[in-house]
């Protein structure tokens, strides 16, 4: 007696992909929630003074030993002025080099009229702030506070007057030069600096010493 061959039963694979939408809702939720957005690029700015028992004048006024004009000239050329330029003496103006060991050294250096050195003062009190960073695991927001405190002079060992910066580029300058400036602002920790045009005086002073 033959035998029957037995037919075996094609069963349909269906596969339900409603649970996995439902897990993928759930997931970009979760993430949308626990992920930090990227936070917003600021400038710090460094307002005058409200108090009403300074003068008008104390408002305004920097000492020139506390001021640094920088030149931003073409060729990536540099040059500097310790205080406020003085027009009729060509030799104030002084060239240097970009980095460490030129305009940055330059900034850490400078003595004031006081006989001190705001620069590197600032600069050695954000070292000791950057290693209570990690040790103590500080907040971006509280680490902040604090630097902004250090640039405007409000040091642990005391209040000191900080320096301004004033940058001026040529119509020769590069933009890459004047970014170069700015981040040399950041890495010394000023809290003061301006961008200024050049002006009449300045253009002569820097014709009178060959500079483009």
């Amino acid at each position: 007696m033959a035998k029957k061959e037995s037919k075996q039963k094609k069963i349909n694979v269906r596969v339900d992909f409603t649970p996995m939408v439902d897990m993928m809702m759930l997931l970009i939720t979760f993430f949308m929630l626990c992920t930090s957005l990227a936070k917003p690029q600021s400038m710090e700015l460094s307002m005058p003074s409200n108090d009403k028992n300074l003068d008008n004048e104390d408002k305004t006024v920097t000492k020139a030993s506390y001021t640094i004009t920088i030149y931003v000239a073409g060729n990536d050329k540099i040059f500097y002025v310790e205080g406020m330029p003085k027009y009729d003496d060509p030799s104030c103006l002084k060239e240097t080099t970009w980095g460490k060991n030129g305009i940055r050294k330059v900034l850490q250096t400078h003595v004031t009229e006081d006989n001190t050195q705001p620069v590197l003062q600032v600069m050695k009190a954000k070292m000791e702030l950057d290693a209570r960073k990690d040790k103590e695991n500080m907040p971006d927001s509280v680490y902040s506070k604090e630097l902004s405190k250090l640039k405007s002079g409000d040091l642990p060992s005391g209040k000191i007057q900080t320096m301004t910066i004033i940058i001026k580029a040529t119509d020769s300058s590069s933009y890459k030069n004047v970014v170069d400036a700015l981040d040399e602002m950041q890495i010394c920790s000023i809290g003061k600096y301006v961008i200024d045009k050049i002006n009449d005086q300045d253009q002569k002073l820097l014709d009178e010493k060959g500079v483009k």
